[in-house]
């Protein structure tokens, strides 16, 4: 049976089979001994976005994770949860890692500094910003409507409902766990009650440049 750490664009987690191309963590959220989520959906302000493979370190998903010497083991380290792609992680409400992703990591801090004029811009920054913004931490996501979709830049991503949509080139992919649908123009939308899901900072360092990375399903 699938454990329950794959994430969707609303930053809900969900137990599926399909993981994504990206994992991440919003720190210790699961019991290792059933391997079940707590109550709890994040322990931390800092949700962040992990490549899955680095410096060929394995770990157990959900299990004893946490290092003492050379060796994993013993009590639960951070939860690792999956998302289909850093789209869907942006919008869910997480950032780049600086651990394992510091070039992008700093490139995005750097455009957000770009963004809200700051001057030497810091990852806490963020944090604190998307913290009251993303929808899975209390956040209010605005209503969109379709005559708006073109002022949004590429990767932002609006729902009607629990159906997401990314936005690309002028048109709107609908998002599923297995990948993108074929793009849709935005008239087909007409009618749809929408929402802007990727938190408005996260918005704002994609107008400043930031290109995530999108699932291969969004190119075919």
């Amino acid at each position: 049976m699938p454990l329950q750490n794959r994430v969707d664009p609303l930053g809900v987690i969900h137990a599926v089979p399909q993981r994504g191309l990206f994992m991440g963590n919003r720190g210790i959220i699961h019991d290792p001994t059933t391997k079940t989520l707590l109550l709890k959906r994040w322990a931390l302000p800092a949700w962040i976005i992990c490549v899955c493979e680095f410096r060929n370190v394995r770990r157990e998903p959900m299990g004893r994770n946490r290092q003492s010497g050379d060796q994993m083991g013993g009590k639960a380290g951070w939860t690792e949860l999956f998302f289909l792609d850093e789209v869907t992680a942006l919008a869910a409400g997480h950032r780049p890692c600086f651990f394992c992703r510091r070039e992008r990591a700093t490139d995005f801090v750097s455009r957000f500094g770009a963004a809200f004029g700051i001057a030497e811009p810091r990852a806490p920054m963020v944090d604190k910003r998307l913290h009251k913004e993303r929808l899975a931490s209390g956040g209010r996501p605005p209503a969109v409507a379709v005559e708006e979709l073109g002022t949004f830049p590429n990767g932002t991503v609006v729902a009607d409902g629990g159906t997401a949509y990314a936005l690309r080139d002028g048109t709107a992919l609908r998002w599923s766990f297995a990948g993108y649908d074929d793009p849709i123009a935005f008239d087909d939308l007409v009618g749809k009650l929408l929402r802007l899901i990727t938190p408005a900072t996260s918005v704002s360092v994609l107008r400043q440049g930031y290109v995530p990375v999108w699932h291969p399903s969004a190119d075919t």
